[in-house]
């Protein structure tokens, strides 16, 4: 489902200067017990980001998962880039999330990087409905103006590649504005935020439930802490002992 829009990030990621980093055997790429499942990852070096990882799941009529996250470097204060899109064939259902994810929540922040995606949220108010968000709180981490769909086959056959194409677009167009904006924040509060994102996301996000359906535990709490989340500050062991007592 996703197919395409996988190779239209990665290839816009190495027209920006990204070269694909090294990862181990069973993270670049790994084949789940359950079903025919297939996770794939990227780790990209691009120019004026630290960290830009992207994961493609194929998991057949079940599930398909595209997920992205890019980590401007600590002297650039703008957002964080999240993409996550899920489609579940069997049922026809689509699961979009597209955002510039806030390091801080405020106007004087959101004044200066949001203009472009206020304009794409009203441009496809198809993809900016059914905002309930069970695991997160759409007021830390998330913009106002994030692109959040729950829809069908209309939507991700037709409304979601425009947009997409737009929001990359939109999101690079912020990062060519930077290079001659001061930021407003300092590369140690960056540092700290990016952390702290890492720390909420590591302890909220659903992805390592789903993640450990298919690939088992083991391999989906290395994958969590190393690749997706790894400056996360959990306590792992705690962490995992609280959860199995809710």
């Amino acid at each position: 489902m996703f197919e395409s829009l996988l190779l239209e990030l990665n290839t816009s990621i190495e027209m920006r200067g990204g070269e694909s980093s090294e990862l181990p055997n069973d993270i670049r790429s790994f084949r789940g017990k359950r079903g025919n499942c297939l996770i794939t990852n990227w780790l990209w070096q691009v120019p004026g980001f630290r960290r830009w990882r992207v994961t493609n799941l194929n998991a057949g009529d079940n599930l398909q998962v595209l997920n992205s996250v890019a980590y401007p470097d600590y002297d650039n204060d703008q957002p964080i880039m999240g993409i996550d899109l899920l489609w579940f064939g069997t049922k026809k259902k689509l699961v979009a999330v597209l955002d510039f994810q806030p390091l801080v929540q405020n106007k004087e922040y959101f004044g200066r990087h949001y203009d472009g995606l206020i304009s794409l949220n009203s441009k496809f108010p198809e993809l900016c409905k059914n905002t309930s968000m069970h695991s997160f709180d759409p007021k830390q981490y998330f913009s106002p103006w994030l692109l959040f769909c729950r829809g069908g086959i209309e939507e991700a056959r037709f409304s979601l590649p425009r947009a997409f194409n737009e929001f990359l677009k939109c999101y690079w167009d912020l990062h060519n504005q930077m290079t001659n904006r001061a930021p407003k924040l300092s590369p140690e509060e960056v540092r700290r935020l990016q952390m702290d994102y890492d720390t909420y996301s590591y302890q909220r996000d659903p992805a390592h439930g789903l993640f450990a359906s298919y690939f088992g535990k083991s391999w989906t709490n290395k994958f969590v802490r190393s690749f997706l989340f790894p400056d996360s500050q959990v306590d792992e062991l705690n962490f995992y002992k609280s959860s199995k007592l809710k």
